[in-house]
C-alpha cells in the first residue's frame, strides 16, 4: 500500500513525487559545497542563483559580525541608572542571542560557504573589536571589556 488511510477507511492520495518538483531542495546532514542551499527561510536563497548566494555568505558573514561587535561593545556609562543600564543591557543580550541563535541555524544548513562565511564574520569581529590590535591603550585587570556577560555556548 502506497497511501495512508484516512478516518474513513478510504486510501488518501499518494503524496506528490519529488521528482515532479525540479527545485525540490534537498535537507543535508553533512557538509556540501554548492549555491543551491537552503538558509534560514524556505526558498532562501534560491536554486541557481549565484548572486543570491554570494549575498547570503554576504548576510551571515555581517551577521557573525555583529555579534562579535555587540559581544565587546561598551556604551552604558558607569553614571546611568541602574534600571535603565539594565534594561538597556537586557535588550542588548536578547539582540546578541537571537543574532547568534540565527548564525548557528544558517551553520546548521551545513553548506561549506556558510560555514567558513561565518566563521570568518565571528574571527575579523573578534579581531577588530575584541583583540588588543585596534586598542589605544592595554586592558587592565579592572577595565571592563564589555556590557555584556560572555556568551556560554559560544554560538
Amino acid at each position: 500500500m502506497n497511501g495512508a488511510m484516512n478516518m474513513h477507511g478510504d486510501m488518501a492520495p499518494p503524496a506528490p513525487d519529488a521528482a515532479v518538483n525540479n527545485h525540490h531542495m534537498m535537507m543535508h546532514m553533512t557538509f556540501f559545497w554548492g549555491k543551491n542551499a537552503e538558509i534560514l527561510f524556505s526558498g532562501w536563497p534560491g536554486y541557481n542563483n549565484i548572486g543570491m548566494y554570494v549575498f547570503a555568505l554576504f548576510v551571515v558573514f555581517l551577521l557573525a559580525f555583529f555579534v562579535e561587535w555587540l559581544s565587546h561593545s561598551n556604551y552604558i556609562k558607569e553614571s546611568a541608572n541602574h534600571v535603565t543600564a539594565g534594561l538597556i543591557q537586557t535588550a542588548l543580550y536578547g539582540i546578541r542571542i537571537g543574532l547568534a541563535y540565527l548564525v548557528m541555524l544558517s551553520v546548521m544548513s551545513f553548506n561549506g560557504g556558510i560555514f567558513l562565511a561565518a566563521i570568518a564574520g565571528h574571527t575579523l569581529g573578534f579581531l577588530v573589536f575584541g583583540s588588543r590590535v585596534f586598542k589605544k591603550s592595554p586592558l587592565t585587570a579592572y577595565a571592563k571589556a564589555s556590557d555584556l556577560p560572555s556568551m556560554p555556548c559560544n554560538c
